[in-house]
């Protein structure tokens, strides 16, 4: 499973936007999208 799936499928398990998530993590919503989509990759903190 690719990670963009886990973080959709997490989001939508919590009934979040994508907005939502993006405030929760500190990151913009594009960023998320991204990740959702496999544009860009998350980086391992």
């Amino acid at each position: 499973m690719q990670i963009g799936t886990v973080i959709r499928k997490y989001r939508k398990e919590k009934n979040m936007t994508q907005e939502e998530m993006a405030s929760y993590l500190g990151v913009t919503a594009p960023a998320v999208n991204k990740w959702e989509n496999g544009v860009s990759q998350t980086k391992g903190y």
